[in-house]
């Protein structure tokens, strides 16, 4: 369970969200300032704050060095709304489509809530969603606003928004108040809390209302008893920073996410914290269970250029190559990834995910072991189907085709190319054999690892190899709107002893 924070009982030293570090963080704190030489002019804090800052900004990182003269440096207030905004933009992005969701209001106080909200917008922009920005009381962050407005992001009055907020916005971020808030809010924020809570009656006649985002702490919340009349604002993403406030139990919205990073993990243990761990490099981590939501009702309506006859090449192969680039040029995870389909004499299919490591015009080309169920199922039949898909681009290829061993030489050359471990694990791993546990494997890794220390060439085992498919069908796939997808297909034909490829469209 995570921890929910209350301002009054210690040692729970993550009473405060961000908002709080940032405060504490103001002009009373010194700004940390680098010299030339890069001695400290000003030391930071010691302690959990000091903490803090030595582990801000690890990531952000060019291999291009500039001058440090030539770079303007965030104070230690700045750096923190930094991270809260990212956290909170990332959440946003997990969950919220930019092609549905595009267009961001976001409503800032005048407190450092406001700032989280500022640094969020920014980075939505960067996101590709469309932000404006409510900023009716607005205090000396410039650093904030003079990069959305140079970014060109529209700041609106409280007098230029719709009563209703669903006709001009798909998401709306309340950044209004935070946990430090206390008594009954003033105009223009009264009317524009009004506004997010008048969506519910919105809702009731037109489905299509925006989404409401809270950073921290749904605004006019208590920041232990949350919504205690019951008429407040009732957020459908909840984004708690450094750890969720008391008030969190009572959000009942459908995503509740942790963001921040703040606290490093000396902190963690010293006050025995339990906090989720950040997956990879994300700034956030979604808390509890993902929404239940109907299946049936999840669609993507796709936007892409038609694919017609006359824009395909004529060789199959040359086009796979066209898209296969445009696939890595869009940045694309693992463009390579494919669905290997495979049966055997049973007749029983099987599928799983491979690694494309090479194409020509005589195949495409996987490496495995050759004691795999997908082995075992070539050895009986030798027809398989690969399946690219690449979502960023709403694109899929279906290729078809008889499967065959390459050459010892070829598996040899590419066994040697791999990374030293990867190398141990292929040996390690007798590949869909049963094992008696994880232990076990780490054990075999362990002791191969031993075993060929001295550096010498490790001896490809002769169980693993790699096989070519050599095609003989190809789909090409384009989404689009109303399911009317594109659906090129390459079939091959032979003339005068000379194959050439004809193309025929299918109906989606």
């Amino acid at each position: 369970m995570l921890p929910l924070l209350t301002k009054y009982k210690p040692p729970m030293i993550f009473t405060h969200s961000s908002s709080f570090i940032t405060h504490l963080l103001s002009s009373s704190t010194p700004t940390l300032t680098i010299s030339s030489n890069s001695s400290l002019l000003h030391p930071p804090p010691k302690g959990f704050l000091g903490s803090i800052l030595r582990h801000k900004f690890r990531g952000y990182c060019s291999n291009r060095g500039v001058m440090a003269s030539s770079i303007s440096y965030l104070n230690q207030t700045e750096a923190a709304e930094e991270l809260a905004g990212l956290s909170v933009a990332t959440a946003i992005a997990e969950v919220y489509n930019v092609k549905e969701y595009n267009r961001v209001l976001t409503v800032c106080g005048p407190g450092n809530n406001g700032g989280d909200g500022l640094v969020a917008a920014r980075h939505l922009y960067h996101f590709g969603y469309k932000p404006f920005v409510c900023y009716p009381k607005r205090t000396a962050k410039p650093i904030y606003t003079g990069l959305l407005e140079s970014l060109g992001v529209p700041f609106l009055s409280v007098d230029d928004l719709p009563i209703n907020l669903s006709e001009d916005f798909n998401i709306l971020v309340d950044a209004m108040f935070g946990f430090s808030f206390h008594g009954t809010p003033r105009p223009p924020f009264d009317d524009l809390i009004r506004r997010l809570v008048n969506l519910q009656n919105y809702s009731e006649i037109n489905q299509n209302r925006s989404v409401i985002a809270s950073i921290d702490i749904p605004s006019g919340w208590h920041v232990e008893e949350g919504d205690i009349v019951g008429d407040g604002i009732k957020p459908d993403m909840l984004v708690s920073l450094t750890a969720p406030k008391l008030c969190a139990k009572k959000f009942s919205g459908t995503h509740h996410f942790l963001g921040g990073r703040f606290v490093p993990p000396s902190i963690v243990d010293k006050f025995k914290l339990h906090l989720p761990p950040y997956p990879g490099t994300s700034m956030c981590v979604r808390i509890g269970k993902a929404s239940q939501v109907d299946i049936s009702s999840m669609r993507e309506n796709y936007i892409s250029p038609e694919l017609e006859e006359e824009d395909v090449e004529p060789d199959p192969f040359v086009q796979f190559q066209k898209w296969f680039d445009d696939a890595l040029a869009a940045g694309l995870k693992e463009p390579n990834a494919m669905a290997l389909c495979t049966a055997g004499k049973d007749g029983k299919p099987s599928s799983r995910m491979v690694l494309l490591k090479g194409f020509d015009n005589t195949g495409f080309v996987w490496y495995t072991n050759y004691g795999s169920r997908k082995a075992k199922d070539l050895s009986e039949n030798a027809n398989a189907s690969l399946l690219f898909y690449w979502d960023g681009l709403n694109r899929q290829v279906r290729i078809e085709g008889s499967v065959q061993k390459v050459s010892e030489e070829e598996s040899e050359s590419y066994f040697h190319s791999r990374p030293r471990g990867s190398q141990i694990g292929a040996i390690a791993s007798k590949q869909s054999s049963v094992i008696p546990g994880r232990d076990f494997l780490h054990q075999e890794y362990k002791d191969l690892e031993t075993k060929y220390s001295d550096g010498a060439p490790i001896p490809k085992p002769t169980n693993w190899g790699g096989y070519r498919l050599k095609p003989d069908f190809f789909e090409f796939w384009q989404g689009q709107t109303s399911r009317l997808h594109d659906r090129l297909c390459y079939y091959p034909q032979e003339a005068d002893s000379t194959i050439s490829w004809k193309i025929k469209r299918l109906a989606p």
